[in-house]
């Protein structure tokens, strides 16, 4: 169920904490705040939100970050064709097209090839504002896509890897104006390069418990360092060709509007979603005697951090301190500033992270400025609290 209420009425009052579940909030535990220590109401929500727990969207409260792995109860989810019913006993994984074997294989045939452990941290692509309620980090099992790909023998001439899940409903295509109703399956593809690389795996158990049906059971494409739409869940065909796939969810559902310089000339043009792009957001502040503290999450594609800085309103930018809990590659990670001398009063707290490229996380001005839709939206925000 989805549930609405009053934030600001939830949170006054030492009934904060009880008044969560009562109104509908998800009681997944507020972080285990020392004693005395008090969380500071944010006022840059809305008086109204919705945080969901529908069969098809779970956006998780950042607040409530207690730990680097995010519980499987817990995780964030969207769906487009809901939750297909997959019986795991009778589950096979096709690999079809450019390859030299045809594959089907069972749960317990991916499950008896080598496995690997991978940490993950990930966002949607549509994770914005101040919440960042759909995203979370956990510990994943599996098989790397490249053995599989390797028993099957890929044909020298095959460029293009498409895995498609068993989740699938009807859509109305337009072309030039006229439509069509035709059944489609969620699909993403990558290029050779990538499927073929060390880095993507087959997930089939989140946190080592099997996934859940809200994470894709009984397995889950990853791409570590992307998105959420590219991570294919329920996945149940590979299929291997020369071509480019141009299925709705990559070809006009999932995809950003960019500008470019090409020959001093500014172009206009649709990139696919894939590699996260550098993001922190401020989670919660606390309180504790007359200190402050910020607490803040990054997203990355895997690029090592070089820095994380918080600024209060207008002042200078301060380092923040990273978490070592959350130092493996492609895991989210933490950081955390100390506040001290807050005066009463109105304030806005403010990050920026910056990768060892030497990216740094731009502004919503400048973001703006090269970007068109509201995907990848990975702006600086700046949140705003009031200091009793």
């Amino acid at each position: 169920m989805s549930k609405q209420t009053t934030r600001r009425e939830v949170l006054k009052g030492g009934a904060a904490i009880a008044g969560l579940g009562a109104l509908g909030f998800p009681q997944w535990g507020l972080p285990a705040l020392a004693q005395g220590e008090t969380l500071v109401e944010f006022t840059d929500l809305p008086d109204e939100i919705v945080l969901e727990r529908t069969p098809d969207r779970r956006i998780i409260e950042v607040r409530d970050i207690d730990g680097p792995i995010t519980p499987a109860d817990k995780w964030f989810t969207t769906q487009h064709y809901g939750h297909p019913v997959i019986d795991r006993a009778t589950y096979r994984l096709r690999v079809s097209g450019m390859v030299n074997s045809p594959l089907e294989l069972s749960l317990a045939d991916i499950r008896a090839m080598p496995s690997r452990e991978l940490v993950f941290g990930f966002e949607c692509s549509g994770n914005r504002g101040p919440q960042n309620g759909l995203s979370s980090n956990g510990r994943w099992t599996g098989v790397s896509l490249r053995t599989v790909l390797e028993r099957a023998g890929i044909e020298e001439a095959a460029s293009e890897f498409v895995f498609f899940g068993a989740d699938r409903g009807e859509e109305e295509v337009d072309f030039r104006g006229r439509t069509s109703t035709v059944e489609q399956q969620y699909g993403r593809s990558l290029r050779r390069h990538v499927a073929l690389s060390d880095e993507p795996m087959l997930a089939y158990a989140l946190n080592g418990d099997p996934l859940t049906i809200h994470q894709g059971s009984p397995l889950r494409l990853l791409v570590p360092g992307w998105y959420g739409a590219p991570n294919v869940k329920f996945l149940s065909e590979i299929h291997v060709q020369e071509d480019q796939y141009l299925g709705k969810y990559q070809t006009h559902w999932y995809r950003t509007l960019k500008s470019q310089t090409i020959n001093g000339e500014t172009k206009w043009v649709e990139t696919a979603i894939s590699k996260m792009r550098l993001k922190s957001y401020i989670a919660r502040v606390t309180k504790m005697g007359n200190g402050h503290k910020v607490f803040g999450v990054i997203m990355h594609d895997g690029t090592p951090i070089q820095s994380v800085e918080v600024r209060i309103d207008d002042g200078p930018w301060q380092p923040a301190t990273l978490d070592p809990s959350t130092s493996e590659k492609y895991s989210w990670k933490f950081f955390s500033y100390d506040w001290n001398g807050a005066t009463p009063g109105e304030h806005t707290v403010t990050s920026r992270a910056t990768d060892t490229s030497g990216y740094v996380q731009p502004t919503a001005e400048a973001l703006s400025e090269s970007k068109k839709t509201f995907l990848e939206q990975n702006n600086q925000h700046p949140r705003t609290l009031i200091i009793a």
